[in-house]
């Protein structure tokens, strides 16, 4: 493994689900599952011994409890990514999940690519969250959700979803780039790459790359200086 791999603490109780996904994730470039647990005592003293970036954890496990787990997981590694996977969707799981920090929360059918970059994108301190769920996260929390300090950037917020790094990937994407000669230009991985085309689908609320670039051009969502021939 290379150095800048993603270090995974696995922990999950079902043996043979664990080893199968264990190897699959092993398989991934940048990927390492650095350590592996059944149990939340045991992922909590692991998590000591190793240096982490995400913690995948299945929220149904034996002892002291997933989200019990996930908390004091939380109170002693407050940068510590977690991606919890359960086997079925619970409303009030949702709400306890967020409360204790969780970023992600996936269903254990999920598909292993979609699996994949739910890791990539919580590791780099995103959240995900799975379908089934967001109905529910925006229902539960739409009461909640703060209004932008000023009208003016609550109408700039409005009008472009996108962060300055997307907006400037979404130029390269409409200038026809891949993802790869993307990576190369800004001199970060494909992967990451990967993460950012994500987010401006579900952002913009598309379904593939062209029909973004062309929201960016009909909404003029690329500033004028991101603007490539």
């Amino acid at each position: 493994m290379t150095s800048n791999a993603l270090r995974i603490l696995l922990v999950e109780d079902d043996e043979l689900f664990r080893l199968g996904l264990s190897m699959r994730l092993q398989q991934e470039p940048g990927l390492e599952v650095v350590a592996e647990a059944e149990d939340g005592e045991t992922a909590i003293e692991l998590a000591n011994q190793y240096p982490l970036d995400i913690v995948l954890l299945d929220v149904g496990l034996p002892g002291i409890g997933g989200l019990e787990t996930c908390q004091q997981l939380k109170e002693q590694h407050p940068e510590l990514s977690i991606l919890a996977l359960t086997s079925r969707f619970q409303k009030p799981l949702i709400a306890r999940l967020i409360e204790v920090g969780v970023k992600g929360y996936c269903l254990k059918g999920i598909n292993a690519d979609t699996l994949i970059l739910a890791i990539r994108s919580v590791a780099m301190g995103a959240s995900w969250w799975d379908e089934a769920a967001t109905t529910e996260i925006q229902s539960t929390f739409h009461q909640s959700v703060q209004p932008a300090s000023t009208p003016l950037e609550a109408e700039e917020s409005l009008q472009n979803p996108l962060t300055r790094r997307e907006q400037e990937i979404l130029a390269m994407i409409a200038a026809g780039r891949s993802n790869q000669e993307i990576a190369d230009l800004l001199y970060i991985a494909p992967g990451t790459v990967r993460v950012h085309v994500h987010s401006i689908l579900k952002k913009l609320e598309v379904r593939d790359r062209t029909q973004a670039a062309v929201l960016a051009i009909q909404k003029e969502l690329i500033p004028p200086d991101l603007l490539t021939d």
